[in-house]
């Protein structure tokens, strides 16, 4: 009773493809497509950086020092 045999399923596709339409299914097809294409293409973007290079430490925001923000009389 848990589980659906084939005929079961094909029944299902017929009702979905009546309901919906090829037109409407091919057009989702290809949308779920292209966004499954532009989300894999944004992970690679994202594992190689904006500009195509890996991060460095040269792009980091600049460290204040600890000891040149101090008034001279709490340097220790």
């Amino acid at each position: 009773m848990g589980s659906l045999s084939i005929g079961h399923w094909l029944i299902v596709l017929v009702i979905v493809l009546l309901v919906f339409g090829t037109k409407k299914l091919r057009n989702a097809g290809g949308d779920l497509g292209g966004a499954i294409k532009n989300f894999k293409n944004a992970m690679r973007e994202g594992e190689s950086g904006v500009d195509g290079s890996s991060p460095t430490r040269a792009d980091a925001p600049p460290v204040a020092d600890d000891k040149a923000t101090q008034s001279p009389d709490q340097r220790s």
